[in-house]
């Protein structure tokens, strides 16, 4: 297993093309707008060497016989689906923020469960080459880029009838030693500070869409990537060095997601793991999707107690503390989050045993997990600036407090109560601001599938037919 600044130097070695405001990045582990993404990733690697955490944060992998750091691991019962739910809560506890590795893990789990079943219902042998790449993976400890998305262009359209066939990543040819792809694959957590790209179809096909059934995985340095780090809300202030106006200047805001093109990219036969087989690439999407959603209860959770946590400081700071409708928000913003963090340890503990023998969250109470998370995260976040003030929004900045005649000035009409420095306000609200910014609930709302997204497979996964049995016998009326 890597340790923490063993995965910074591997990142670092890599020779990847990174723009960033219309500029290439050379180093991302060392530029300002990038660094603390870098950090959070690195969070994930030095968990797993603390012994308090070792019972959450490895596992023991058969594959390569010996011990693994979780986030290259495949689920094989519902306690490590648990486990998995802990993990992560404690790393968002640490971080404030993603720490990348989520995504790109569950996409590891979803290969391992659908090669099986492609090779089961084809005869093909993608499991088993799948089985070397993860073996590589785990042996090596590399973080995993999940390529999942696609720009998708006009939604209304499936992807053989978008106007622009490369909306929608796709083969383009096929040789005797492997297949050339291009198109893209957007909002992509972690990939300018992976090791690899695992790509996934993004969506259910249909025979004429067939190459766009394809799932591979690329060292994140291969020829024709191309990555263009996504701004962020309030990013160039990581640029003016300042200590605190950032609000979480370690770890950053969200998981620093890219767009990350593949122009006429070869990848090797041995690396390709679905080429074609467009009926099994629904049942990709939703394997995914279930081992995704229930993250959130994990993850999200944990950023949330960080923020429960700044606001109740910002309330001792103001002196309202002990009044009882703040006491009351406080109360609700814990009562929401440890909803989210319920059901998402009763995803894990209800978990579904497929045929490859591991184990998927409960694709029921994954999707309950994820669209509560576009609500509660929101009023958690809400009841957060309802308790904070307007002082949220109009907060001088970091150069104006430090500044030698404007500063005293600053400092002396924004005191609270006594004992409590100007500073430490200062601070407590910039997180307050950075865990509740335009890009922290986009991603509660948008990440792992818009709230549609959810909803169609809640429905799917409701069985009306069942209950409306149940209403029937009730009130005496035959099926």
């Amino acid at each position: 297993m890597k340790r923490a600044e063993e995965y910074r130097e591997s990142v670092a070695a890599l020779q990847r093309t990174v723009y960033y405001l219309g500029q290439t990045i050379s180093d991302v582990t060392a530029f300002p707008a990038t660094a603390p993404h870098v950090n959070a990733a690195a969070e994930a690697y030095a968990i797993a060497f603390e012994p308090e955490h070792q019972d959450l944060a490895v596992a023991y992998s058969d594959l390569c016989g010996s011990p693994v750091n979780r986030f290259t691991y495949i689920h094989k019962s519902p306690e490590d689906l648990v486990k998995k739910v802990r993990l992560l809560r404690s790393l968002g506890q640490r971080t404030g923020t993603c720490f990348q590795r989520c995504a790109g893990w569950d996409a590891l789990h979803t290969m391992y469960i659908l090669t099986y079943e492609i090779d089961r219902k084809y005869g093909t042998t993608y499991h088993e080459r799948y089985l070397r790449f993860l073996r590589y993976v785990q042996e090596n400890d590399l973080m995993v880029a999940a390529g999942m998305t696609d720009p998708k262009g006009d939604r209304s359209r499936p992807p053989c009838q978008q106007i622009d066939p490369d909306l929608y990543l796709r083969v383009v040819s096929v040789r005797h030693d492997g297949i050339v792809v291009r198109g893209a694959k957007a909002h992509q957590t972690g990939g300018v500070n992976a090791h690899e790209v695992l790509v996934l179809p993004t969506t259910a096909l249909r025979q004429e869409d067939r190459d766009y059934a394809v799932a591979f995985a690329v060292p994140v340095d291969t020829k024709g990537l191309t990555f263009v780090f996504g701004r962020q809300t309030n990013d160039g202030r990581k640029l003016e060095g300042g200590e605190f106006d950032t609000g979480n200047p370690r770890f950053g805001m969200v998981g620093g997601e890219a767009l990350i093109v593949f122009d006429d990219v070869f990848v090797p036969m041995e690396r390709v793991f679905m080429l074609g087989e467009f009926d099994m690439a629904g049942r990709g999407v939703e394997v995914f999707a279930s081992t995704h959603r229930q993250n959130y209860g994990g993850c999200k959770v944990g950023v949330m107690d960080c923020l429960i946590g700044a606001t109740s400081l910002i309330a001792r700071y103001h002196g309202v503390d002990r009044a009882s409708h703040i006491r009351d928000k406080l109360a609700e913003m814990v009562h929401l989050n440890e909803t989210l963090f319920g059901c998402a340890l009763a995803a894990g503990l209800q978990a579904v045993k497929t045929p490859s023998g591991a184990y998927m969250a409960h694709p029921l109470l994954a999707n309950t997990v994820k669209l509560n998370v576009t609500r509660y995260i929101y009023e958690i976040a809400r009841l957060a600036h309802d308790i904070t003030g307007g002082i949220l929004a109009t907060l001088p900045s970091e150069a104006d407090f430090r500044h030698p005649a404007v500063g005293p000035l600053v400092a002396k009409y924004l005191q609270t109560v006594p004992g409590v420095p100007p500073e430490n306000r200062f601070r407590v609200i910039r997180l307050i601001e950075c865990l509740t910014g335009t890009a922290a609930l986009v991603e509660a709302m948008h990440g792992a599938g818009s709230p549609q997204a959810q909803k169609v497979l809640l429905l799917r996964q409701a069985n009306l037919a069942h209950k409306e049995e149940l209403a029937l016998k009730l009130c005496g009326l035959a099926p």
